[in-house]
């Protein structure tokens, strides 16, 4: 990392460490918050922003069964804040992996099914955390744990999951060295001092509206990259939780990753801005907007997928369904995608059941017959996927 990239107007400073050949610099973030002062075109993006968010939070204070809805969101974000981190799975892949047909010998190839065991990793860490909220606030110990669960059994499991790194780390081009390296966050002495300082600064808070100080946060934690690996999945799936335990939402529904991978350069450009240049203002600017942006697109699908089981549910009342299928008709939007075993488990009912109740869902074109080499039928609720899918950016893979 070359210490002339930062300027005067840097929001923290390189220093050298080490002498000689072995030499490199790193950099140390300036303790949160930083100086910002508000112009009328700051004001007016806060504003959009707040005003897209308290929508989205009064939908969800009257939605009647909120996880119809959170569960979707969930795994539509563990699929793009996993993307962003170079995982190919997609939203079919991750709810295929959940009915456990994505084992099938022969089917995937390895770096599919890691991929998706990744991405199933961090719906289970979302939700853990969101778990902990009720006994404890967003901390270091949560962020570890939420750690913890991202890592277990992957790639880059073998590296401490849910410890912070007991050594230097960086960020650069596949191979490079430490001096070569694109950036080079704080060693560990100074990374574990900005930690605690971060951890302060997220209970004490301040005067800065809520969705600045998200930004900041945001922007905070990559920079100081405590984990080995990581790092970017965690620091987004943060947002979230911080979101609901701050009240700014009650329950998990606006999120980020579709956002930032739409737009990955200006993200990461932007990030490395503050560092090199304070921008915070082009920075705050940018998580704003996508702040809007996402939280008006959540509240399109929300009403969407509200609609479609509401037409669900009159076509299925009108056929005269038993309870039982009502029941499986709400499931479907936490398991788009099942078997009948896995229906007849849901339910409490035998494989004879399962078959009845599937076959009015399929009848009234919720659920349609997969192709599967799996020895049970496999059942998809599209409408479901084409919904959450939405805008969702597809590898060309």
């Amino acid at each position: 990392m070359k210490p002339e990239i930062f300027t005067p107007a840097s929001s923290g400073k390189a220093v050298r460490i080490g002498q000689g050949e072995l030499a490199y610099h790193a950099y140390l973030p300036s303790p949160l918050p930083p100086e910002f002062v508000f112009d009328a075109e700051m004001v007016q993006t806060l504003s959009e922003a707040d005003r897209a968010l308290g929508e989205l939070a009064g939908l969800g204070r009257t939605i009647a069964n909120p996880h119809l809805l959170i569960n979707p969101f969930i795994r539509q974000e563990a699929v793009l804040s996993s993307r962003i981190e170079g995982t190919e799975t997609d939203l079919t892949d991750l709810y295929g992996y959940e009915a456990g047909q994505f084992l099938l010998p022969g089917v995937r190839a390895p770096k599919a099914v890691a991929d998706a065991r990744e991405v199933f990793n961090y719906v289970q860490a979302l939700k853990q955390g969101l778990a902990r909220l009720d006994t404890l606030p967003v901390s270091l110990r949560l962020i570890r744990e939420a750690h913890a669960k991202l890592m277990e059994g992957v790639r880059g499991g073998q590296a401490t999951p849910g410890e912070f790194r007991r050594s230097q780390n960086w960020i650069g081009p596949a191979g490079c060295l430490l001096k070569d390296a694109s950036y080079v966050p704080p060693p560990v002495p100074e990374m574990l001092e900005a930690l605690d300082a971060l951890e302060r600064y997220l209970h004490a808070g301040d005067r800065l509206p809520p969705l600045m100080r998200l930004a900041f946060i945001h922007y905070q934690f990559e920079a100081i990259h405590p984990f080995i690996d990581g790092n970017g999945r965690i620091g987004r799936l943060l947002m979230p939780l911080l979101m609901v335990s701050w009240g700014l939402l009650p329950h998990p529904l606006l999120y980020l990753s579709v956002y930032f991978e739409q737009r990955r350069e200006e993200y990461y450009r932007l990030l490395m801005a503050v560092s090199t240049q304070g921008a915070w203002r082009e920075w705050a600017r940018f998580f704003l907007d996508g702040v809007a942006v996402q939280a008006r697109d959540a509240v399109a699908l929300a009403k969407q997928l509200q609609d479609l089981q509401a037409k669900w549910r009159d076509l299925l009342v009108q056929g005269r369904a038993s309870a039982l299928v009502l029941k499986l008709a709400d499931i479907l939007f936490e398991s788009p995608i099942l078997t009948l075993p896995m229906a007849g488990d849901a339910l409490g009912v035998s494989y004879q059941g399962a078959v009845k109740i599937v076959k009015k869902l399929v009848d009234v074109g919720a659920l349609h017959p997969m192709e599967s080499k799996a020895r049970s039928k496999v059942f998809v609720a599209k409408d479901i996927l084409d919904i959450v899918g939405q805008g969702e950016p597809r590898s060309d893979n």
